[in-house]
């Protein structure tokens, strides 16, 4: 058997035993991880909504996030009244700009699509749920979960990790979770949402635009290929460990802000609500960056 021929015949068996098996495992992260979304939504509606406990730890944190109006609840307010703008401007020049350049027309599509899926998501589980029901906790009935502001800019965050390729995305998900995380922090000091709906969001996007993640890298060609991290600024460590730092000091903050009001859930607190509500924003947020990361960085293929 001559080189060339024992080297065909090498690569053709290697093939089918590796990625095959490396593609299901791949899949199946992805599917479980779309129904963790599925289970976390649901979770966060009962406990906050339908339980007088989350209802309480939920309203709680709403009405002390009057002691940061002012200032910041000015800024908060123009920033969310630009919000759709921004979002949509962000999101419309970097597709377009990977779409035409990149010539990225499939991927384009399914993330075009799966953002507008995502926010009418919102918009029928909004009209779909049931208002809050009387817990003894003083509360608008009305319900306002999932958060349509959040979602709109994660889901054009969301679209942007995914139209850029695997070296881009680290920074996409940095970028793009402290975009979302501002947004849902801004709909809280404005007492436009409760934390729980913030979250909820997050959840909402993520259970849509997994999937169509994965169609994208299943159909994206050559251009899902990367070397690791360090290939480039974009793809450095250093937007990955910044966004473990945000979560490790949310955590913290987080711990010390329900240990003030446990046990019994004190009624004596004037921010302590309120800051664990924004640290649980700050989690949700980053976490879902972090895990996306590394879940698209195992469904890209190793140059």
């Amino acid at each position: 058997m001559s080189s060339q021929q024992f080297r065909v015949s090498g690569r053709s068996s290697k093939r089918p035993s590796q990625e095959p098996a490396a593609s299901a495992g791949v899949a199946l992260l992805f599917c479980l991880a779309t129904i963790a979304s599925l289970v976390g939504v649901a979770a966060t509606y009962y406990f906050f909504v339908r339980t007088t406990t989350g209802q309480f730890i939920d309203e709680s944190a709403l009405v002390e996030a009057t002691e940061l109006s002012g200032t910041a609840g000015r800024a908060s307010t123009r920033f969310l009244d630009a919000l759709p703008m921004i979002s949509l401007a962000i999101a419309t020049v970097v597709v377009l700009f990977v779409t035409v350049a990149r010539r990225r027309w499939k991927a384009a599509g399914i993330a075009i699509a799966a953002c507008v899926a995502a926010n009418l998501a919102t918009q029928v589980l909004k009209f779909l749920i049931p208002d809050r029901p009387d817990r003894g906790v003083q509360t608008l009935e009305l319900n306002s979960l999932p958060s349509g502001h959040t979602t709109l800019a994660a889901s054009a965050a969301a679209a942007v990790f995914l139209m850029v390729s695997p070296r881009w995305r680290p920074l996409a998900g940095f970028l793009g979770s402290t975009f979302a995380v501002a947004t849902g922090i801004s709909t809280l000091i404005n007492q436009w949402h409760r934390p729980a709906d913030v979250v909820a969001a997050f959840l909402v996007v993520g259970a849509v635009m997994l999937p169509a993640g994965w169609l994208i890298v299943r159909t994206g060609g050559g251009w899902n290929v990367w070397r690791g991290y360090g290939e480039h600024w974009a793809a450095s460590r250093l937007w990955v460990w910044l966004t473990v730092l945000a979560l490790l000091v949310a955590s913290a903050v987080a711990g010390y802000s329900v240990l003030q009001v446990m046990p019994g859930l004190s009624t004596d607190s004037t921010v302590d609500y309120f800051w664990a509500g924004t640290a649980f924003i700050v989690i949700a947020g980053y976490l879902s960056a972090l895990g996306g990361t590394w879940l698209f960085g195992l469904a890209a293929r190793k140059r």
